[in-house]
């Protein structure tokens, strides 16, 4: 290929990525627009949901009661023309009540044979609405379904459509009647999201369009399609090598016995967060940067998305829990001492 040739091939690859950048921006506020419609503010939030599912992963919702989570998913599924499904999670919640059972049906000819009937995990977007309310063993049953998108029943395995995200709501762990979710299970979470309080004229706000004669009702702004084109989008963004390296150096000062570990990791700190943290990290700033019309990934990207993607990720000791510390206070002290450039 002479000089020529690969210039043009360069400008064309070039153009590809700008327009593909305009319109994944342009359907992003759109729908941004139709859910905004429903939710008060929350933008941050309603964000960090949309990186999820545009990443390929799942969040996790933090925050009390009535601050509008469920709302939230109900709209997101609206405005995304997706299949929606919602499980209260309860302390008798089984896992065959999520996942589906076997059962032996009759057909019109009179014959018998087993047949599968699919709990509410088939979907293409589930709400699990306060998850840390059922116990550990029906919580551990949604491993398989957000790794694998897969339920295994009887030996045989059923594929889930695609996009398939899990969006999980939670009430703080103090709170009576809770369960804390396992590990294993918090790490399948691309990012726990935490839901603030509204402020006084967002709470007007709400006043006004719940209380009132008509409520609000959000508009189809995507489709299936549109959305796994856009996940291949986001996979296509470009990481600069610096950029891998501060989000890897980041992660590996969360464990403590690690020399780049701050004081605040070394003293209340556990276990340090998984390799999926970086994972998680790193796809969320590459969605990060695509919204504020970006094709590559930069720092501040990581640093704006590490939180999210690593507080459910870190398990404090006993000395932590016992001080009250939080996940984001020590990742603010991590953020904060891990230089840009490795020295």
């Amino acid at each position: 290929m002479n000089e020529s040739s690969a210039d043009s091939s360069d400008r064309k690859s070039h153009n590809a990525a700008e327009q593909a950048v305009e319109h994944f921006e342009r359907d992003i506020e759109r729908a941004r627009a139709e859910i905004s419609k429903v939710i008060v503010g929350q933008s941050e939030i309603v964000d960090g949901v949309l990186i999820c599912l545009l990443s390929s992963g799942h969040a996790l919702l933090e925050g009390v009661p009535g601050l509008g989570k469920t709302m939230l998913v109900r709209t997101l599924a609206e405005t995304l023309q997706l299949e929606f499904s919602r499980i209260q999670f309860t302390p008798d919640l089984m896992p065959a009540d999520i996942l589906g059972t076997t059962v032996l049906s009759e057909d019109e000819s009179g014959g018998r044979g087993f047949e599968f009937r699919p709990g509410p995990v088939f979907a293409n977007i589930v709400l699990a609405d306060e998850v840390n309310r059922a116990t550990p063993k029906t919580q551990s049953a949604m491993l398989e379904v957000m790794q694998e998108h897969s339920v295994t029943v009887a030996n045989r395995t059923h594929v889930l459509d695609e996009p398939y995200f899990v969006l999980a709501t939670q009430n703080p762990l103090e709170m009576e009647g809770t369960y804390p979710l396992p590990e294993a299970q918090l790490d399948r979470f691309l990012l726990k999201l935490q839901v603030p309080f509204p402020t006084h004229e967002e709470l007007h706000q709400i006043v006004d369009r719940t209380t009132g004669a008509a409520m609000p009702h959000a508009h189809p702004a995507l489709d299936r399609t549109r959305i796994l084109e856009m996940r291949g989008v986001v996979r296509d963004v470009a990481v600069s090598r610096h950029v891998q390296d501060f989000a890897i150096r980041v992660l590996t000062a969360t464990h403590p016995e690690q020399p780049a570990a701050p004081a605040s990791i070394r003293r209340f700190v556990r276990f340090g967060a998984s390799p999926r943290g970086v994972q998680a990290t790193l796809l969320a700033a590459k969605a990060r940067a695509l919204f504020e019309g970006r094709f590559s990934a930069s720092i501040d990207d990581v640093r704006r998305m590490a939180k999210p993607a690593l507080r459910h990720r870190i398990i404090l000791n006993f000395e932590g829990e016992a001080e009250g510390i939080h996940a984001d206070q020590v990742l603010d002290e991590v953020l904060r001492e891990t230089p840009e450039t490795a020295s």
